[in-house]
């Protein structure tokens, strides 16, 4: 979506390329803040510091933190393609390895940064025990748009499948199991927890595809 302003003559006209890269300099700071720090302990002044702006350029963007976490949230619902899916899935057809490419994608990560990974939407959900509806309505946006890459993954697949096979219920599933081992293997500084609960979801799907031979 193009940005605009309000030119002299009161017309909308595309926002100057300036304007944009200082907007997008405000959400790369906050995620990776909110990321590293958490929403709650991420203020103002460490935004500001990170994105090298004063609070005026801020709020001409947003008037409230809420705003930010807001842009932050729809930047990654929107780059879940080219940030998440795409790198993950570069050169793989298969619909199920795609599966287990994305979980392996989410390893790399666990091991690049000593097992302090945690996926930022999952934290942030665990964070904001009672967030305003427009920001659970973002995070359930996130997860809705992972669960709907792994369902077309499945449907994609769906002639090995069992007949009864329900996509979406696994498809959650799928997510509940890639949530809970990051979160472990976070907790613990081990990827073994990963690993082992990825090796246990292979076994499910081995037995699930085995079973439409059956």
């Amino acid at each position: 979506m193009v940005e605009r302003s309000i030119n002299n003559n009161g017309m909308s006209a595309p926002a100057p390329a300036a304007s944009r890269d200082t907007r997008r300099r405000i959400v790369e700071a906050a995620m990776e803040l909110f990321w590293a720090k958490g929403y709650g302990s991420t203020s103002i002044a460490d935004i500001l510091h990170r994105a090298g702006i004063n609070s005026g350029s801020l709020y001409h963007f947003f008037p409230g933190k809420q705003d930010l976490l807001v842009a932050v949230l729809e930047t990654y619902r929107d780059g879940i393609g080219p940030m998440l899916l795409e790198p993950a899935w570069d050169g793989i057809e298969d619909p199920i390895d795609r599966i287990f490419a994305l979980l392996a994608r989410y390893r790399q990560l666990i091991v690049e940064t000593d097992c302090s990974y945690g996926c930022p939407i999952g934290s942030l959900a665990l964070e904001l025990h009672e967030p305003d509806p427009v920001v659970r309505e973002r995070m359930a946006e996130n997860f809705d748009r992972w669960t709907g890459a792994i369902r077309n993954c499945l449907e994609q697949a769906q002639a090995r499948l069992p007949p009864d096979s329900d996509v979406r219920s696994i498809a959650e599933f799928v997510l509940t199991v890639m949530e809970g081992a990051v979160m472990q293997a976070r907790t613990h500084r081990d990827v073994a927890y990963f690993d082992r609960a990825v090796s246990e979801l292979r076994r499910y799907f081995e037995r699930l595809l085995a079973g439409r031979d059956g």
